[in-house]
């Protein structure tokens, strides 16, 4: 194990982000190398993917100050390693080319290492891996195309897979889903929903970023049709959206929409019971756009009651250079939501304290 106390919590300035009037962000921990998505093991600890070192590591803040104590070092030598997820005792790791399941003690000494699906498809534009469990107990990995915009020769790209929970029995779930980079699990529904970037070379507005529900079997449109009902310039048809699965939500286009969170916890007030997403930022959009995290109202049921509003901005700055990346997002068990950034190597942590009354 190893640790540093430059990565630890501290106080490097935040003074761009802005936030609805309540809420109050502070660095949780910095001097991390590409932290992608992050999780709470469940004990409270918070653990990163960190890809630029091939590494997971863990964030303990036993005392809840607040900020992270230390840096632990928990495996290293990981092929970019982006996502994670602990279920049943164990966790498990989303790499470029396989899934790998790990069992730690209390210490976060590894105690066993598998890996339980190898042997995914490689290359390309898109070779992150995002992991789930789902409500059904099984093994969701998400595989990004491989290029922009192409007709596969792997069926494998551009879908989510589906495993049982040792690697077993894999197939395809859904495809068609260009880059589907963040899964959720819906608590209101039990569906798993998922952000999805849309292809480049469309214009600076064509087409918009999307979030979808997953649905056995469905077809999302790529190559041949976008965002629903978009007919795709070079490879599609008349025709060609008919029948494909519809977004939940439409997002500006080049947003990039990677880890996404459903708030459930208390601490923030009720308007904020509903989905959060963290936008990577454009890299090719004439004016930049994304480089924040919005907030998209639900209602009772899960189920989308409004539009998209902005929630952390700030990373963009007026001379459109950005100071961040928002990539993952997670909320503790007391009810703050923290927010990984792979460009400037921080985790911040967003909270809610209600404003102060005035006197009449």
């Amino acid at each position: 194990m190893l640790t540093g106390s430059h990565f630890v919590g501290g106080n490097a300035s935040i003074a761009s982000l802005h936030l609805p009037p309540g809420f109050s962000a502070t660095v949780f921990a910095q001097g991390l190398s590409a932290p992608r998505f992050i999780t709470f093991s469940p004990d409270g600890t918070l653990f990163v993917a960190e890809r630029g070192t091939g590494s997971i590591v863990a964030l303990p803040d036993p005392t809840h100050s607040g900020k992270a104590a230390r840096r632990v070092v928990v495996v290293s030598g990981l092929n970019d390693p982006t996502s994670l997820v602990f279920y049943q005792g164990a966790l498990y790791v989303g790499e470029a080319s396989r899934v790998t399941r790990f069992t730690l003690d209390a210490s976060f000494h590894v105690t066993s290492r598998k890996v339980i699906v190898p042997n995914l498809p490689t290359g390309g534009n898109h070779v992150t891996r995002t992991v789930l469990i789902g409500p059904d107990g099984r093994l969701y990995v998400s595989i990004g195309s491989s290029c922009n915009v192409c007709i596969e020769s792997d069926p494998r790209r551009a879908t989510v897979m589906v495993f049982n929970l040792d690697g077993s029995g894999g197939r395809i779930y859904a495809r068609g889903l260009r880059n589907a980079v963040g899964m959720a699990i819906n608590p209101w529904n039990n569906q798993i929903w998922v952000t999805n970037n849309g292809r480049d070379l469309m214009g600076d507005n064509t087409p918009p970023e999307t979030i979808y529900a997953l649905q056995e079997g469905g077809n999302y449109g790529w190559p041949r049709c976008q965002a629903g009902d978009i007919i795709d310039p070079d490879y599609g048809h008349p025709g060609d959206c008919r029948g494909v699965v519809q977004p939940l939500v439409k997002m500006q286009a080049h947003s990039a929409p990677l880890g996404l969170v459903f708030y459930t916890a208390n601490q923030f007030p009720a308007h904020y019971h509903g989905l959060f997403v963290a936008f990577h930022g454009s890299w090719n959009r004439t004016v930049p756009t994304g480089y924040k995290v919005v907030f998209i109202p639900l209602d009772a049921h899960g189920a989308v009651a409004g539009p998209v509003e902005d929630f952390a901005t700030g990373w963009l700055l007026n001379n459109n250079d950005a100071t961040g990346r928002p990539v993952g997002l997670a909320v503790d068990p007391q009810g703050s939501l923290y927010v990984s950034d792979d460009k400037g190597g921080y985790i911040y942590r967003i909270s809610y304290t209600a404003p102060p009354t005035v006197d009449p």
